[in-house]
């Protein structure tokens, strides 16, 4: 009778890196990025009036214009740091325009105000701006809806 010993193989260990936590992770983020989206708004909702005028070109070097916005209430809000969507006095715009224009002198500066504000809201805002140090201040408008002749 023969005797058969088997040998007991020694395991290598293996080198794999288990991924399927991280693709987890992965999809949870992507689903909380979807669903966060369309939430991040920039700036304060204004009813823009209209105007047939021509867009204006993009600058060369991409940079993200300065939009000051003037609500029908006559507020001001800033698309400067964390908190855009809380008015402020001219001073405070004054203050915070000056210091991004100090940063980056070529940061286009767009105003945007309401079509029901104050003529003089809007006037006093360019004033700001003026003092702040930007060399020429646009206004963002809607592009009226030509209606097709027959």
């Amino acid at each position: 009778m023969a005797v058969y010993r088997h040998k007991r193989q020694r395991r290598k260990p293996m080198a794999e890196i288990n991924v399927v936590p991280y693709i987890d992770v992965m999809l949870v983020l992507l689903i909380i990025f979807m669903i966060t989206a369309p939430l991040l708004t920039q700036g304060v909702n204004v009813d823009l009036p209209t105007a047939d005028a021509k867009p204006i070109s993009a600058p060369e070097d991409n940079s993200e214009p300065l939009v000051v916005s003037v609500d029908v209430d006559g507020k001001f809000y800033a698309t400067i740091g964390d908190k855009q969507d809380e008015p402020l006095d001219a001073q405070q715009l004054l203050v915070k325009v000056a210091a991004v224009l100090r940063r980056s002198p070529n940061t286009p500066v767009m105003v945007k105000g309401d079509s029901a504000v104050n003529y003089g809201q809007v006037v006093t805002v360019m004033t700001l701006l003026q003092k702040a140090g930007a060399p020429s201040v646009g206004l963002i408008t809607k592009q009226t809806e030509i209606e097709p002749t027959p």
